[in-house]
C-alpha cells in the first residue's frame, strides 16, 4: 500500500498541543503507512509551554516528526485585550512560515514518506484554512473540546444575529436553546467570552466559529457514548451546514508533564505522600495550568477543607502579572493561606504548585477531583474513574460544567457559574461540596458516582476492536488514503 503523510498544527497552549499530539500518535499506530509531521509555534512569552515545545523538538516518536517553525513577531500589548486575541494574532503572524513548511513537505512527496493527504488545524488556527486551499490540501478541524462546545460555536453566528449588537448577553434574563443541548442553557453558564461581547475575545471566537464549516471534516475529542444527544443533533441538523463529524476520543496523555516540567514541587514527595493514604480517600483540587484564584477565595477553600475533614492534595497558582503569561507557583504559601493552616493540616493535607495532574488522578488514593472542568481534565478523570466536583474558571469551562451536571448527570456541582472577581464560594459551600463528592451526602450523589464509574468503563471500550472511536478513526484514515 502507498505511504502518505498528514500534517498537524495547534494553538501554542498545553490544552491544545497535548491532545493533537496524542491524536497524531493514534493515527500512526492505526496505520503504519501514515507518518505525521507536527508544526510547532514557539511562544517564549509562556515559559511553561515553551519548555514543553522545546522538549518535543528533540523527540522522534515512531512515524511522528516535529518541526519548529521560525519565530514570528508577537502582537504588541495594544493590539489585543483578551488572551484569545493574543493567541489568534500570534498564530496569524505565522501564516508565511506555515505555508513554506507545507510547500517543503509537498515537494518531498516523491520520497518514501508519500504525499500530504491532510492538514489538521485546531479551533484557533483557522487562518491556515486559506493556506490549505491555496495548496490544495484537504483541511480538517481537530476540536479538543467537547461536542457541546463545538455545537455552541457553530450556533454562535445565529446567536449573534438574534441579539441586537448593542446588547450584552449577560444583561439578558433568558435561557437559550442551543443546538446540541437537551436543556435550555442559562447565561451564567455561557463561556466567559460571551459575557464581554464588545471586547476582542468575543469577536475572535465569532471569527473562528464562522470558518469551521469550510473544513472537510471535524474531529472531536469525545466518544459517541458520552455525548450521544449532541452528536446526533449535529449530524441531523438542518439549521447549519456542518462538515462530517468524527467523534474520536477520549484522547489522553497518560504521561503528563512529569517527563518534561521542572520538578519545582517535588513530584516524588507528592507521590510518596499519596502512597501513605488510604485508597480513594484523598480529594484532589487543581485548576489547570492557566487557572488561578484570588487570595480571598483561596482562604475560603482552606477553611472549607478543614471543615470537610478529608485528606486533600491542593494545587495553588498565582495570577500572572502580564496578560500574555501563565500563572506561576507561589514562592511562599504561608502569605496567602490562613494563619496556622499548614501546621493544623500537616499530615492530613498537602498544598503544592503545578503537579502532573494525570499521574495524580491515576493514583489509587485519589477519590474525588475538584476541577476547573477543562475538557482534557474531564477526560483524564473519566478514564481513571475519579468523580468530579465542578468549579469552572474561564473559557468554555462553565459550559462543560453545565453539561456534566445538567445534561449528563455525571458530576457533583460545587459551582457552575464562578467568575473570579465576583461572589466568593464560601467555606461552608466548599465543605458541603467536598462531602457530597467524597461521601455522597446529597440526594442522588451516590447514583452520580455509579454513573461516572460506568462511563469510565465505556471510555476504554471505545478503543477496543469495533469500538465506536476505533471505527471512526479507521473510517477517517480510509478517507485520507483514498486520495492517493
Amino acid at each position: 500500500m502507498k505511504r502518505a503523510k498528514v500534517v498537524f498544527i495547534s494553538t501554542p497552549a498545553l490544552g491544545n498541543i497535548v491532545p493533537i499530539i496524542e491524536f497524531a500518535k493514534l493515527f500512526t499506530q492505526k496505520s503504519k503507512n501514515l507518518s505525521a509531521t507536527i508544526l510547532l509555534i514557539n511562544i517564549p512569552q509562556r515559559p511553561l509551554v515553551q519548555s514543553y515545545i522545546d522538549s518535543l523538538t528533540t523527540t522522534t516518536t515512531g512515524n511522528i516528526h516535529f518541526l519548529s517553525l521560525p519565530v514570528a513577531d508577537p502582537p504588541s500589548l495594544d493590539q489585543f485585550e483578551a488572551t484569545i486575541g493574543f493567541l489568534s494574532l500570534l498564530i496569524q503572524n505565522h501564516t508565511s512560515q506555515v505555508k513554506n513548511a507545507l510547500i517543503d513537505l509537498i515537494s518531498d512527496s516523491d520520497s518514501n514518506s508519500g504525499q500530504v493527504v491532510g492538514f489538521f488545524i485546531d479551533m484557533f488556527c483557522t487562518s491556515f484554512i486559506d493556506v490549505a486551499k491555496e495548496l490544495n490540501i484537504p483541511c480538517y478541524l481537530y476540536f479538543a473540546s467537547p461536542a457541546t462546545f463545538l455545537s455552541f460555536m457553530l450556533h454562535l453566528p445565529i446567536l449573534d444575529a438574534q441579539v441586537s449588537t448593542n446588547i450584552e448577553f449577560k444583561d439578558s434574563s433568558n435561557d437559550f436553546n442551543i443546538l446540541g443541548f437537551s436543556n435550555p442553557v442559562p447565561i451564567k453558564c455561557f463561556p466567559s467570552f460571551m459575557l464581554k461581547r464588545h471586547r476582542d475575545g468575543y469577536s475572535w471566537f465569532l471569527h473562528h466559529a464562522k470558518r469551521y464549516k469550510e473544513t472537510k471534516g471535524i474531529i472531536v475529542n469525545t466518544f459517541q457514548e458520552l455525548e450521544p444527544f449532541c452528536l446526533n443533533s449535529l449530524v441531523h441538523t438542518t439549521s447549519h451546514v456542518v462538515p462530517p463529524i468524527y467523534p474520536i476520543g477520549p484522547v489522553v496523555d497518560h504521561n503528563g508533564p512529569a517527563q518534561w516540567h521542572q520538578d519545582s514541587w517535588g513530584h516524588e514527595n507528592v507521590m510518596k505522600w499519596l502512597d501513605n493514604q488510604e485508597p480513594s480517600s484523598v480529594i484532589f483540587l487543581s485548576f489547570g495550568s492557566m487557572g488561578s484564584l484570588k487570595v480571598s477565595q483561596v482562604i475560603e477553600i482552606a477553611k472549607g477543607l478543614e471543615k470537610a475533614g478529608h485528606p486533600f492534595l491542593w494545587a495553588i497558582r498565582e495570577a500572572p502579572k502580564d496578560k500574555r503569561e501563565l500563572p506561576n507557583d507561589y514562592t511562599n504559601l504561608e502569605e496567602i493561606l490562613p494563619n496556622g493552616f499548614l501546621e493544623s493540616t500537616k499530615g492530613k493535607g498537602l498544598v503544592c504548585g503545578l503537579v502532573p495532574q494525570v499521574t495524580i488522578l491515576a493514583h489509587k488514593a485519589i477519590g474525588g477531583f475538584v476541577s476547573h472542568c477543562g475538557w482534557n481534565s474531564i477526560l483524564e478523570s473519566l478514564y481513571y474513574g475519579v468523580p468530579i466536583g465542578t468549579w469552572p474558571l474561564y473559557a468554555e469551562q462553565h459550559l462543560n460544567a453545565f453539561e456534566l451536571v445538567k445534561e449528563l448527570d455525571l458530576a457533583v456541582e460545587i459551582t457552575m457559574d464562578y467568575r473570579d472577581g465576583t461572589a466568593l464560594v464560601s467555606s461552608e459551600e466548599v465543605a458541603k461540596g467536598v462531602k457530597r463528592l467524597m461521601d455522597g451526602d446529597g440526594d442522588g450523589d451516590g447514583e452520580v458516582r455509579q454513573r461516572f464509574k460506568k462511563m469510565s468503563e465505556k471510555c476504554k471500550d471505545v478503543w477496543k476492536e469495533n469500538g465506536s472511536s476505533s471505527n471512526f478513526l479507521a473510517h477517517l484514515i480510509d478517507e485520507l488514503m483514498a486520495v492517493i
